[in-house]
């Protein structure tokens, strides 16, 4: 099994490393293409390589026109099953971080809680991979308040680290009722202003933990990114009359997000390459919004 998980980073990194020559053919291509259809030169720097890359516009179709990208890859098989999501904490965690975990496992179907104990990262993410999981989820806290969360995407990445702030559990609620009980349907994903590139890259990150819901489910999970905050909010709703008397219902927990890093890799790799790292002390970083308006 070790053996195949190392062939199988090496074919992947071997794929990654190719994406930078492929986007340059393609960027080659579409000069020679749009050349052609506008009936102009061909441009100076591609003459030698004209009658190749000729023969390969030719052959392709809408399919093999576009590069696959690194994204491809890391979730060309989300389609063909469920995820499969394992939770866990930092080791000792307080009763509000368990109370807070155990939420999380109803917010996000198909997962599954492990209490941590003495293990090890690296032996973690290694059975998640042999027992065929999706994704790893760890969170974290600083004085019994938890303050971060660990996405990390099975068996090659990426690792997305947030954030946590102003954290509310369905057990800080005190008006039980009001709450009502969590569901366990499958929810409809509100994404909202994910709009750059990054942000983009983030919302695939965050959709991808949830399975297709059916049609007539009434629970929504709602990702809502604001100044680079990204707002979690967990209801249900329902209709008593026609659809101008629509009932929403918070149904908790409910809390804030902000991504400072993605990693091109597990969370135990320690070399893995980091895609995107906010950087807080630029000059200008409190006027970019790096994920969407």
């Amino acid at each position: 099994m070790l053996r195949r998980n190392i062939r199988l980073r090496r074919e992947y990194l071997y794929r990654k490393s190719l994406e930078g020559k492929e986007r340059l053919l393609y960027e080659k291509k579409r000069k020679i293409r749009e050349a052609l259809e506008e009936g102009k030169p061909i441009p100076t720097e591609l003459r030698n390589e004209e009658a190749a890359l000729r023969q390969e516009i030719d052959l392709e179709d809408e399919q093999t026109a576009i590069p696959r990208s690194l994204i491809d890859d890391e979730y060309a098989n989300a389609a063909e099953k469920d995820p499969k999501i394992l939770l866990t904490t930092s080791r000792n965690p307080s009763q509000p971080l368990t109370q807070f975990v155990k939420e999380l496992k109803f917010v996000f179907p198909n997962a599954e809680r492990m209490n941590r104990g003495g293990q090890v990262v690296s032996e973690i993410v290694e059975s998640c991979r042999s027992h065929d999981y999706t994704d790893v989820i760890l969170v974290h806290e600083h004085r019994g308040v938890p303050d971060g969360l660990i996405i990390s995407h099975l068996p090659f990445g990426p690792t997305a680290y947030f954030g946590l702030l102003n954290v509310v559990t369905r057990h800080d609620i005190k008006d039980k009722k009001a709450m009502g009980t969590m569901p366990e349907a499958y929810p409809h994903l509100i994404v909202n202003n994910f709009k750059t590139k990054l942000g983009e890259r983030t919302a695939t990150i965050l959709k991808h933990l949830f399975p297709v819901p059916k049609p007539d489910t009434k629970r929504i999970i709602t990702f809502a990114n604001q100044s680079d905050y990204i707002s979690f909010r967990h209801h249900l709703y329902e209709k008593h009359g026609g659809p101008q008397s629509i009932e929403l219902k918070e149904i908790g927990p409910r809390f804030e997000m902000r991504l400072y890093q993605i990693k091109l890799g597990t969370m135990e790799q320690s070399e893995a390459q980091t895609e995107w790292v906010i950087r807080p002390y630029m000059n200008t970083s409190k006027k970019r919004k790096f994920l969407g308006d």
